[in-house]
């Protein structure tokens, strides 16, 4: 079985594989990026729930920092959920320049924060969960959203 840091690392590459996509359907015509770009939000926020309600709480519980970095993505993954919102907007409107102004925004904050998770937190993760991290996964893994 993965590490945390591996299994959420790989989560992250398919989102940006479906992220893509949904920019590459889009640029010929919003209607037909529908489809995409709710597969994308689908994605985004079960990695937002796998970390939230497994991962963080799992951290949490055990390193005691509440008000830490997993305070901070969670901060992070409501901005993105506002932004996640306004694609299909864009969409319901046909508003090209809406929908790719959101998705370059949401490109620049997902990137950092991906990068944190990724250099740090998950590393953290990993170091203070190694001993649960099959478990974990596990969870993270069959995980349905709510």
């Amino acid at each position: 079985m993965s590490t945390i840091k591996e299994y959420l690392t790989t989560d992250h590459r398919h989102c940006d594989e479906l992220f893509a996509s949904m920019e590459e359907v889009a640029s010929t015509s919003l209607q037909a990026a529908k489809e995409i770009t709710e597969k994308f939000i689908d994605a985004s926020e079960r990695h937002f729930q796998m970390e939230e309600r497994v991962m963080f709480a799992e951290f949490e519980q055990k390193t005691g920092m509440t008000q830490g970095p997993t305070a901070m993505m969670r901060q992070e993954h409501e901005q993105m959920r506002g932004l996640l919102k306004q694609l299909l907007d864009a969409i319901e409107e046909n508003n090209k320049d809406k929908f790719f102004g959101t998705t370059e925004t949401l490109m620049i904050l997902l990137q950092q924060h991906n990068m944190k998770e990724e250099q740090m937190l998950y590393t953290m993760a990993q170091q203070h969960l190694s001993a649960e991290s099959d478990r974990i996964v596990e969870m993270m893994d069959s995980m349905i959203v709510e």
